[in-house]
């Protein structure tokens, strides 16, 4: 499985760099060059964006919202990735992602500046900030929308994941789950040696070794041990859970948690399909869809969320 060709003719810039070298100027250039995609990203026509804050139980909370004018009457909630502690709406898997998505679905997409795990901040602030703007939506945002759905990206997903735990037995149970390449354990299971060995050929700016995902999980819980299944759902029960559309990157240390996912929602019955972004590393819908497999993924997003909108609100729950 090799890394996408026009990645891999790319992929010197990053030799000997790893994640924490992100923020050095000295070598910021070499990062900058390798994000450059093939193609500029230009706005697709038809969607248009509005900020606003809400009320949340830790203070107020930024959204933006995407509306479609093909004006389907369905709404995506949508939490941007970056290990609980970056990230924000504008990153291309925030702001492209749901302009992308509003305009290939036809429906409202909103994203959520929810808290970071900074300074003091963690666990459950960003679940509960995740939740409100969930609640709100809901409730009072977009009322009398036909279905909802409500997903992210990485620990995004892993945000998602938690609000529709807390909510799978309410009148708010989101009707479709949209996750991609969640993170949903801690440890997070081991890859296929096969794709281990493949990993090993890639620069550690492209991966996650344990130790940096242990931090990860250490800085948004405050510990690695007893850890709560509301910050980290895997461990839990996930019953009850809506239909689920799950997005896996093929070269990335965290695959393992997306396939462990998908077994766990077979087993108790959740309904459940996946897309495998080939040849592409974790965080791939940070990139532009002029990459073939970020287009792929979107447009499978996009198709979840259009089979969403024709089946209407489950009102089972």
């Amino acid at each position: 499985m090799p890394l996408d060709s026009f990645l891999a003719a790319k992929v010197h810039l990053l030799e000997g760099l790893s994640w924490a070298d992100r923020d050095d100027p000295a070598v910021a250039h070499r990062f900058a060059e390798f994000e450059v995609d093939p193609a500029a990203w230009v706005t697709p026509p038809g969607v248009s964006i509005e900020d606003r804050t809400i009320d949340g139980p830790r203070g107020r909370i930024p959204i933006r919202s995407y509306r479609s004018s093909a004006g389907q009457e369905a709404v995506l909630v949508w939490l941007h990735g970056g290990g609980f502690s970056g990230g924000d709406v504008d990153m291309p898997e925030s702001h492209v992602v749901a302009v992308e998505l509003a305009a290939r679905a036809g429906v409202t997409v909103v994203t959520v500046g929810y808290r970071l795990a900074r300074d003091g901040v963690r666990y459950p602030v960003p679940v509960d900030d995740a939740e409100a703007a969930w609640c709100w939506v809901v409730d009072q945002g977009c009322p009398d929308a036909g279905s909802y759905a409500l997903g992210g990206a990485s620990a995004g997903a892993t945000l998602a994941l938690s609000t529709a735990l807390r909510h799978r037995a309410s009148p708010r149970r989101p009707d479709r789950l949209l996750l991609a390449y969640p993170f949903a354990h801690f440890p997070v299971p081991a890859l296929d040696s096969s794709t281990a060995a493949d990993m090993q050929l890639l620069p550690l700016a492209m991966r996650f070794e344990p130790a940096t995902i242990a931090e990860t999980v250490r800085n948004y819980v405050g510990r690695i041990s007893d850890l709560p299944a509301d910050a980290i759902p895997g461990a839990g029960d996930l019953s009850g859970l809506p239909p689920t559309s799950v997005v896996l990157s093929e070269l990335d240390d965290l695959r393992g948690s997306g396939e462990l996912l998908l077994e766990q929602l077979a087993e108790v019955g959740v309904a459940a399909d996946a897309y495998l972004a080939t040849g592409m590393p974790h965080g791939h819908l940070n990139r532009t869809p002029s990459l073939r497999e970020v287009d792929l993924s979107l447009e499978y997003l996009a198709g979840a969320l259009k089979d969403m909108a024709r089946t209407g609100r489950d009102r089972t729950a």
